[in-house]
């Protein structure tokens, strides 16, 4: 079973049951977790709810990138539109749950792992935490409401980590808006047990201690200096000629031009919205053709099926991706905006 999901004393569990596969969100355990938070919502029983995931490696690294591969390069686009449509509808019923939604993430938390995680009330991390979107590397865009993370994170930041994949650490996390609180993991089954018993989500609180500062924090103020640009090509002419500024650049080409490209635009547009419902919309203009007029299946294929890290993307670099280009990705889905 990839799932686990039960009434347990005053809480309702999910646990991630797919540790060889990092835990990768299949539709399967999507369409289980919406059931189960449908059937808490009015259950006086459950007091809050509590996601984990087994395996010390990953809360979860993302979503089914394997089912997706398959069924897009034999040209059923229509499987991963569904995917996502129903994915991200999840997403937005954990941003809006009325019940606190408790999040316990070691190790891999990335796209669809950070769905499923990131946008409940009561986010934990620990010393494995490694947290990131690097979507762009495989022809898709921050998701699942991701983008909505990043325009919250202070100043510049949501570009940079959209467009580099930069992995956070705990301290990071929580600097940048993703996390919550740092917690210790060998004390993560005790907190469990707190909750089981007593359904009082105070004692996440209770337990949260300062972590070490992370290196995002020495990064903000040359993030924000040099990530304002209108435009991509804006913010690559105006990066530094210095250590950082080659590594961000080597980043950033190192994804999908159009990826890179669209992911700047969203973020700002969902910046301007600040709603969870808006940026998944947004976002589905995108992942919605990313299939049939993006990169994501020359994405997927050169990083997990032939893992020959050298994908052919269909621009050949970030400065011949147009703005008519960008706002073609980004117009209307194939039959409308998904109902969320």
């Amino acid at each position: 079973m990839s799932i686990r999901i039960r009434k347990i004393g005053r809480i309702g569990q999910i646990t991630l049951q797919r540790p060889e596969a990092l835990n990768a969100v299949t539709y399967e355990m999507v369409l289980a977790i919406e059931a189960a938070l449908d059937g808490w919502r009015d259950d006086d029983d459950v007091a809050c709810v509590l996601i984990d995931a087994e395996g010390h490696k990953a809360f979860s690294a993302g979503g089914d990138l394997q089912y997706m591969y398959d069924t897009a390069s034999k040209g059923d686009f229509d499987a991963g539109r569904t995917f996502w449509r129903d994915e991200y509808r999840l997403n937005a019923k954990i941003a809006t749950y009325p019940k606190p939604y408790i999040a316990l993430c070691q190790g891999f938390t990335m796209g669809g792992g950070v769905g499923v995680s990131l946008h409940g009330s009561h986010r934990v991390v620990g010393e494995s935490s490694k947290i990131a979107m690097p979507e762009c590397a495989v022809g898709l865009v921050p998701d699942v409401g991701g983008t909505l993370l990043l325009a919250r994170a202070p100043g510049r930041l949501g570009e940079y980590l959209g467009v580099t994949g930069y992995r956070m650490n705990a301290s990071d996390a929580i600097l940048a808006g993703f996390a919550d609180y740092f917690i210790p993991e060998t004390e993560w089954p005790g907190l469990t047990e707190t909750l089981i018993e007593s359904g009082d989500w105070s004692a996440v609180a209770a337990l949260a201690r300062d972590p070490e500062d992370g290196p995002l924090m020495g990064l903000r103020a040359q993030v924000d200096d040099h990530f304002a640009g209108e435009r991509l090509t804006d913010i690559l002419a105006d990066l530094p000629d210095n250590d950082w500024g080659a590594a961000t650049v080597k980043a950033i080409r190192a994804g999908s031009p159009l990826s890179t490209n669209c992911t700047i635009e969203l973020v700002r547009r969902a910046r301007t919205s600040d709603d969870i419902r808006a940026a998944l919309q947004q976002e589905y203009r995108f992942t919605s053709r990313s299939a049939s007029e993006g990169d994501f299946v020359e994405g997927i294929r050169a990083a997990i099926i032939d893992k020959d890290r050298n994908p052919r993307w269909r621009h050949a670099s970030v400065e011949e991706v147009t703005a008519d280009t960008v706002a073609a990705m980004l117009s209307e889905p194939l039959g409308g905006d998904i109902d969320i």
